[in-house]
């Protein structure tokens, strides 16, 4: 997190100018529609008024809006489009803005940029009118919403019955759990959406991923559609009208799910409600590792652990995801990181007074003070700073954070886990052994990619929530024998590191084709699917 006293001030009020190649083709998209009213709520240096002069946006009785909070952008637009009696520039916030005009809504056309601000950026009055904006639509607002959120509601609310918008946001829309509501929003007030997403960044200074948001108000609903270019020099040749729309599902469901096709999309629903198949969150409780506060301080090395003699306080750990090299975590497994010199134990101090604590140990917990490690929020918050609470041991792991794959890990040797896994405690009844081989299959991996989000650097991320969505075909006629068969050659593939999609091939044919009577074709497009997701963020590596 960056704090306001370190931050910029470009970064404070969220102001990363458009390129003028994507905001010409923006305005290009409506050159040939009667325009009366254009809104610009947030103009910056004036790129998008430019644009929409140059592309003669304006009827000649039209009229343009350009709003902007900072006194010096205001005076760069008015320098960059010269005296233009049909366009009227305001220095003022967008937000008050709205509220003297959200009872006349009549805008045919707004484009734009709004500014990236956290919230905890924002003053108090500004958070107060973005609360009230998104509170007056239905919407929640909280702590992790930032002000494009605020514009975008505003602006869509501003447009006229057959308005229309175009912005620049964050790629984020597609699958952040906070812009649920914001999705069911624009799906509700929108009857078409077209998101165009790249491959390449457009701001590499931020390395924000971004797309842009066309939408359109009006009686008939045509639904949504995504159009994926490489860079912004597609924009060239891009014409809108070669993807058709798919219908849009109304419920919160992230917008990932239309990167695939009206087959694919009908194959996934007819999947969810495939009795062969239930969700992850039915076989057992996914809860986030153990939060230390610190796990540079909590997590040690065997080295560590004989200079402060602390063999009676740690437990077995797998810490990272390069420490989990196969689908059994055994001691065997564990004791190699040991000796490979990892970070294999986790530090868990009894719950006795600290005068009890020998002299080692009391001089361990003095190092963490002398070096501050006490002093970060959560270790801060805790009546005693060197005791992580919430430590218990799971039956399985899964990793939170994955390149090509995920991996769903037995726990084999009573280990824990910091909180780049998540801990898997299976409810009663359920075979661990069963419920971790049935994840080995394109059905599941391809609902990982579609449940989880892409975090950044090609990296994908997977919440407890989201986890539980994943669904698992059910084996429950399979031997105990059988299953140790196939996961036993399952393991030996993962640690050899054999293609992921040996392992699925096995997987699909012997459980799920042969066991189960799923028609080969559904295998075929589930690992289509995976592929097409994997890819697709992998490219942002």
């Amino acid at each position: 997190m960056i704090l306001k006293e370190d931050s910029t001030e470009q970064k404070l009020r969220g102001a990363y100018y458009t390129p003028q190649k994507a905001a010409r083709k923006m305005a290009e998209f409506f050159k040939d529609l009667p325009i009366r009213t254009i809104l610009e709520p947030s103009c910056g240096n004036g790129v998008f008024v430019e644009a929409a002069l140059d592309h003669g946006l304006l009827d000649d009785d039209g009229t343009m809006t350009a709003i902007e909070i900072e006194a010096s952008a205001v005076q760069q637009t008015g320098e960059r489009i010269g005296q233009q009696e049909n366009i009227r520039l305001l220095h003022m916030d967008f937000f008050q803005y709205y509220e003297q005009h959200k009872e006349d809504p009549g805008y045919d056309l707004i484009l734009g940029n709004p500014p990236y601000i956290r919230y905890q950026y924002l003053k108090e009055q500004q958070r107060e009118e973005m609360s009230r904006i998104l509170t007056e639509h239905g919407m929640k607002a909280n702590k992790l919403i930032n002000t494009w959120v605020g514009f975008l509601v505003a602006c869509v609310h501003l447009l006229n019955e057959t308005g229309k918008i175009a912005f620049v946001i964050p790629a984020e829309i597609l699958q952040v759990a906070y812009a649920q509501e914001l999705r069911s929003f624009l799906a509700r007030e929108l009857s078409q959406i077209t998101l165009l997403t790249f491959e390449e960044l457009v701001f590499p200074d931020i390395e924000q991923e971004i797309l842009i948001l066309i939408g359109e108000k009006g009686e008939q609903e045509k639904g949504i559609r995504i159009m994926e270019l490489n860079n912004l020099d597609d924009l060239d040749t891009l014409d809108l009208d070669t993807n058709g729309f798919q219908k849009l599902s109304h419920v919160q469901e992230k917008w990932t799910k239309y990167f695939m096709n009206a087959k694919e999309n009908k194959l996934v629903t007819c999947l969810r409600k495939d009795k062969r198949f239930r969700k992850m969150s039915d076989l057992a409780l996914i809860n986030i590792g153990i939060t230390t506060g610190n796990n540079k301080y909590f997590s040690v090395t065997q080295k560590a652990v004989e200079e402060y003699e602390l063999e009676e306080v740690v437990r077995p750990l797998i810490g990272r995801s390069s420490h989990a090299g196969s689908v059994y975590f055994q001691k065997e497994d564990w004791m190699k990181n040991v000796r490979n010199g990892k970070a294999a134990y986790l530090i868990d101090f009894p719950d006795v007074p600290v005068e009890q604590y020998p002299d080692s140990h009391k001089r361990y917990i003095a190092k963490g003070e002398e070096n501050h490690d006490h002093e970060g929020y959560k270790c801060s918050i805790r009546e005693r700073w060197y005791r992580v609470p919430s430590i218990w041991v799971p039956d399985a792991f899964f990793l939170r954070r994955n390149n090509l794959y995920p991996k769903f890990v037995l726990n084999c040797c009573n280990a824990v886990s910091t909180d780049t896994m998540h801990r898997i405690k299976f409810y009663e009844g359920v075979d661990p052994q069963k419920a971790v081989l049935s994840y080995y299959n394109s059905i599941s991996f391809a609902f990982t990619e579609l449940c989880g989000r892409s975090y950044g650097g090609g990296v994908l991320e997977i919440l407890p929530g989201e986890l539980g969505n994943v669904i698992l075909p059910v084996f429950d006629d399979l031997s105990t024998e059988q299953v140790q068969k196939i996961l036993l050659q399952v393991d030996r593939m993962v640690r050899k590191k054999d293609a992921i999609e040996e392992v699925l091939d096995l997987v699909d044919q012997e459980l799920l084709v042969d066991g189960l009577g799923i028609d080969r074709e559904v295998c075929t497009t589930a690992r289509k699917i995976w592929k097409k997701m994997q890819r697709r963020r992998l490219k942002r590596g």
